[in-house]
């Protein structure tokens, strides 16, 4: 190692230890133990600085995102355009420099990481959408999709369940283009991890299929740029290059827990310096080191001319390739216009997980670029994708991805498969197993990523199963969450309705589909499914006596309810409410016009928990919910004894208008 990289890399400490301390808040134990391979990796990463999203460039996941004081040095070192001034606002408000990674508010950060884990299932669909795209594209003579992932993590990420479901996959499809660098110091905040985290990890690894590559000395960056080549060469497994670091290196802290998460001081930052042998003014970079970093990052400028020479004769010689693949990777491979007369509906007495798996397949024949699967689950979800063949080693064009059992890792994949471009991504399971999977979900909303979650079994309707299996909660719990789009249809228009928005609109999408049946009515003509709500059945007068809400599979109920209210001389309007954000975001004359303000009288109904519906029922309002859990039985009795029943709408209907007067 050059005199000049070593000094680069005691900036680059000094640099985190100084942006930690300038914002009084921070970690910079990790920004101290793995800069030298956070270094070297960069020095030889493909990547392009001058432009941060080329296509072709290698990409890296900071899985520990608490560590993002290292990555914001590096990205300013680098010549990314992070400055100074960028560093000394590390963690305040609308700052280019945020406490965690966050796409779109950095250049350079592929993906918003913090929760420990999902960074490296993220990589994990990176490696997989290069894999496919590079099968799908890729000429003998011109390699258009030809690139690395990278992710970085401690011993947090490995101790996360996610980080095991996740290695565990990609070791079965073999994925030779991702290699992830751990940081291997034994320490985490209550101490030594012996006290809770003693397995041999890179056992565990290889006996998940990883090729495992060990770096004894952290701070020897040829031997980690050693491991990276040796890592590169595998072609057949993915690799995990285990590096044994001091967590706070150079600090009076070094070794201890107590460098993890909490600055070191303006004394600890003095004593650094020293140690390390760096001078001048905080957030100073010597001026050698920028000399030698501004040739490097000169360098890694020209990597894009190359891709760039490669694309132009692909464009040449391939052009109806070049103008498919540039058409999917800017997420443009199909439109609204085009699933409108793609998907066909049906009158049809069905469930809508039928309806879903009919319609996505429709739309797979037609659009190349959709692809997903279950959580071992898709017989029962309807998800396969008839004669599109399965991924996995030894077909990499397969769109049908098998998951297995791991729905947290699962929807963090799908993340990183629509953070890499290229694809319409879906995946599904039980959508009570939507438990497993919340924290990639809410990472899904927060990115605003295209997901589409694909989820049924969606309520007591499971029956038998019993009230493990049937989910009650999960619909508040989603709906509650900003960014995402929760559908429940009660008809295959709805469930048409639901996949035009989840593949044009922007954000996650959750398909929340029955197991049980579902009647089909006729409605109006301009009834609009995707304007999320709306009258599915009017009233005889202009003003309704009474609303009923409903979605799903209770819709039937409350159609049924409102003939025998009309027996009853009570007037009632129908609205089906598929999805709340997308009724949310019309105009407010559209909602008033569906859910007019005078009309007071209100009964919600859906086989779920009764808290979403309090802002369109009102204080005089019913609710016909399920708020505790079911039991094993079959579904019909189930509705019964829970009181799903449009003699018990009608109750509901008559309280709310009686209250009303």
């Amino acid at each position: 190692m050059d005199k000049v990289q070593t000094q680069a890399i005691s900036t680059l400490r000094v640099l985190a230890a100084e942006t930690v301390q300038q914002a009084n808040s921070g970690h910079p134990g990790i920004a101290l133990g793995a800069a030298p391979m956070a270094y070297a990796l960069f020095e030889t990463m493909n990547h392009c600085p001058k432009n941060p999203d080329f296509f072709n460039r290698d990409r890296f996941v900071l899985s520990a995102g608490h560590g993002s004081a290292l990555l914001y040095g590096l990205l300013h070192l680098f010549g990314y355009g992070i400055t100074k001034e960028d560093l000394m606002q590390f963690r305040q408000l609308y700052s280019r420099t945020p406490g965690h990674p966050e796409i779109e508010r950095t250049p350079g950060v592929e993906t918003s990481t913090g929760p420990l884990g999902q960074g490296v299932a993220n990589a994990v669909g990176f490696a997989i959408a290069e894999s496919m795209l590079a099968a799908k594209y890729n000429k003998e003579d011109l390699p258009l999709v030809d690139h690395y992932t990278y992710a970085l993590c401690g011993d947090g990420c490995m101790m996360e369940g996610i980080e095991s479901e996740a290695a565990s996959l990609a070791g079965t499809l073999k994925l030779g283009k991702l290699i992830v660098l751990y940081d291997s110091n034994d320490i985490s905040i209550e101490g030594n991890t012996s006290i809770a985290f003693t397995e041999d990890v890179a056992r565990r690894h290889e006996a998940q299929g990883w090729q495992v590559i060990r770096v004894n000395d952290g701070e020897d960056i040829d031997s980690v740029k050693a491991a990276i080549r040796l890592a590169k060469d595998e072609k057949q497994k993915p690799s995990l290059i285990v590096v044994r670091t001091t967590i706070g290196f150079g600090s009076p802290k070094a070794g201890s827990a107590d460098s993890h998460g909490a600055p070191l001081g303006k004394d600890g930052i003095e004593a650094l310096k020293k140690n390390l042998g760096i001078k001048g003014k905080p957030f100073e970079v010597p001026a050698e080191v920028n000399k030698f970093m501004a040739g490097v990052v000169d360098s890694l400028n020209k990597n894009e001319s190359e891709w760039n020479r490669i694309a132009k004769a692909y464009k040449a010689k391939y052009p109806e390739d070049f103008e498919k693949f540039n058409a999917e990777i800017k997420g443009k491979a199909i439109s609204a216009e085009q699933l409108e007369n793609i998907i066909k509906t049906t009158d049809k007495v069905d469930a809508s997980r039928s309806y879903s798996g009919t319609i996505l397949n429709q739309i797979a024949d037609a659009c190349e670029s959709l692809i997903g699967g279950s959580a071992d689950l898709a017989p029962s979800n309807k998800t396969a994708l008839k004669d599109k063949g399965d991924f996995c080693a030894e077909n990499r064009t397969g769109r049908n991805i098998h998951f297995g059992v791991r729905e947290h890792s699962m929807a963090a994949i799908c993340n990183g498969i629509a953070l890499h471009g290229g694809f319409n991504v879906f995946c599904s399971t039980f959508f009570v197993f939507t438990d497993y999977m919340k924290n990639a979900m809410r990472m899904s909303a927060i990115m605003n990523l295209p997901v589409t979650y694909i989820l049924t079994h969606d309520s007591i309707g499971v029956g038998e199963d019993g009230p493990t299996h049937q989910p009650v909660e999960q619909l508040a719990s989603l709906r509650c969450t900003p960014n995402i789009k929760v559908f429940r249809p009660c008809d295959s228009r709805e469930t048409k309705a639901a996949y035009i928005s989840a593949l044009t609109g922007k954000g996650p999408t959750a398909i929340v589909c029955s197991r049980q049946n579902l009647e089909y009515f006729e409605v109006g003509a301009d009834a609009d499914p995707l304007k999320g709500g709306y009258i599915f059945a009017d009233s005889e007068s202009e003003v309704p006596d009474v609303i009923l809400i409903a979605t799903g599979s209770e819709v039937s109920l409350a159609m049924a309810a409102r003939e025998q209210l009309k027996a009853a001389k009570i007037d009632a309007r129908v609205v089906s409410m598929p999805c709340m954000e997308l009724f949310e975001s019309q105009t407010a004359k559209y909602r008033e016009s569906v859910l007019p303000s005078a009309v007071r009288a209100r009964v919600a109904v859906e086989a779920g928990s009764s808290m979403p519906w309090g802002k369109y029922v009102g204080l005089d309002g019913g609710y016909v919910c399920m708020d505790g859990f079911g039991s094993s039985a079959p579904a019909n009795k189930l509705f019964e004894i829970y009181g799903f029943t449009a003699e018990n709408v009608v109750k509901a209907a008559v309280k709310s208008v009686r209250a009303c007067k």
